[in-house]
């Protein structure tokens, strides 16, 4: 699907949402979610490009696998808790939406941890 499709599709699902909400609210969530999902599962198609390219990008310049599974981890957690936050905050959840995005940081900055790590340590050996 290429990129107009999926912004037609967004648009169609927000104006259906917005001509049922004064029927029945909670009906518009659902479309949204559901609009939001396979948008979603799209662009998850379009990962096998982006992992090819990563991998290439790692074999040309000699960087470690656990960094490159570490950064598309971070980039993967970001997705997904965008993703997340923003049905909540359009659900009328902000306060959960909000609270999703600070675990979703926490989270990379668990996952990122060790390449602070191997970033400390290689600084380290070169002030010694």
């Amino acid at each position: 699907m290429t990129m107009i499709q999926t912004a037609v599709l967004g648009i169609t699902a927000v104006a259906l949402a917005i001509q049922v909400k004064a029927l029945r609210p909670e009906y518009s969530v659902y479309m949204i979610l559901a609009a939001g999902l396979v948008i979603a599962v799209l662009g998850v198609s379009r990962l096998e490009v982006i992992l090819e390219t990563v991998r290439t990008i790692g074999s040309l310049i000699r960087v470690k696998q656990v960094y490159m599974g570490t950064l598309l981890k971070m980039v993967g957690i970001t997705y997904i808790a965008e993703f997340a936050s923003g049905i909540c905050k359009d659900a009328g959840f902000g306060a959960l939406g909000t609270q999703i995005e600070m675990f979703g940081k926490l989270s990379i900055l668990a996952v990122s941890t060790p390449v602070l790590l191997a970033l400390v340590e290689t600084l380290q050996r070169f002030m010694t």
